[in-house]
C-alpha cells in the first residue's frame, strides 16, 4: 500500500477515543457523509459535492479494510453524484419548489419487482467477482474479501438506492435503511467501530428521509389535486 498517499492511510490516526484510534479518512469521512445523508433527508442539492468529498475518503478506507464491494461502491457514489447533481439542477429548474429541495417521486409496483430481481443478481454476480479478486490481481487485492456475500449485498442495494435517490424515488430510503441495519454490524465486527455509529446513526437519519421524502410528496401532490 506504499502508493497510498500519508493523510488517507488508515494507520495516520488523528486522535483516540476510549482506546480506539480514529484515523483521519474514518473521521472527516464519516463527518462528510453524515452531513451528505442530512442533507439528502432534506431533498437539499448541495448533497452531492458534500457526498462526493466524503467518498474519496472512504475509498480509500474501504480498500485497507479489504471490503472491496464496498470499494466499487464509493467509485460509482462519485460518478453517480456528479450525474446526480445535473439531474437534480435539472429538476429544479422544472418544478416550482424553493431553489433548494427537489419534490420527490414513486416507483410503480412493476417497478419495484424489477429493482428486487436486478439486487438478488446483482448480489449473486458481485459475490463471486470479489471472491477471486485476491487470485486475479494479487497485487492491487493482496488480501481475500471479508464477508463477500453481505459485502456484495449491501453494496448492490447502494447502487439501486443512489440510482433511485438521482431519480428522486422514495423508495430509495427504504434500501438505505436496510443497508444500514447490515452495516451497523458488519463494520463494528471489521474494526471500523466509528464507522458502525455512523451508520446507525445513518439508519435514524434515513428513517426520518423516508418520513421526510413522503410528507414532501404527499403535500406536493394534495395541492395537485
Amino acid at each position: 500500500m506504499n502508493f497510498i498517499p500519508q493523510f488517507f492511510d488508515i494507520n495516520l490516526i488523528f486522535f483516540t477515543v476510549f482506546d480506539y484510534p480514529m484515523s483521519y479518512i474514518e473521521f472527516f469521512g464519516t463527518i462528510l457523509t453524515i452531513w451528505c445523508v442530512w442533507l439528502t433527508s432534506k431533498a437539499k442539492i448541495l448533497s452531492w459535492p458534500v457526498g462526493i468529498a466524503g467518498s474519496l475518503l472512504y475509498l480509500f478506507l474501504f480498500y485497507q479494510i479489504q471490503l472491496y464491494s464496498d470499494l466499487m461502491e464509493q467509485i460509482y457514489f462519485i460518478v453517480t453524484s456528479v450525474i446526480g447533481w445535473y439531474m437534480w439542477m435539472r429538476y429544479k429548474k422544472e418544478q416550482e419548489a424553493d431553489h433548494a429541495t427537489v419534490i420527490p417521486a414513486v416507483n410503480s409496483i412493476k417497478e419495484n419487482l424489477i429493482w428486487i430481481g436486478v439486487i438478488v443478481l446483482g448480489t449473486a454476480v458481485l459475490t463471486y467477482f470479489t471472491m477471486n479478486f485476491n487470485n486475479w490481481w494479487p497485487q492491487f487485492f493482496p488480501e481475500p474479501v471479508s464477508y463477500p456475500m453481505l459485502d456484495a449485498l449491501t453494496t448492490v442495494m447502494s447502487f439501486v438506492a443512489q440510482f433511485l435517490l438521482m431519480r428522486k424515488r422514495v423508495e430509495s430510503w427504504i434500501l438505505w435503511i436496510i443497508v444500514d441495519a447490515i452495516g451497523i454490524g458488519l463494520y463494528w465486527v471489521k474494526g471500523v467501530k466509528f464507522l458502525s455509529l455512523e451508520y446507525l446513526l445513518f439508519f435514524f437519519i434515513a428513517s426520518y428521509g423516508l418520513y421526510n421524502w413522503l410528507k414532501i410528496y404527499r403535500k406536493h401532490h394534495v395541492k395537485k389535486s
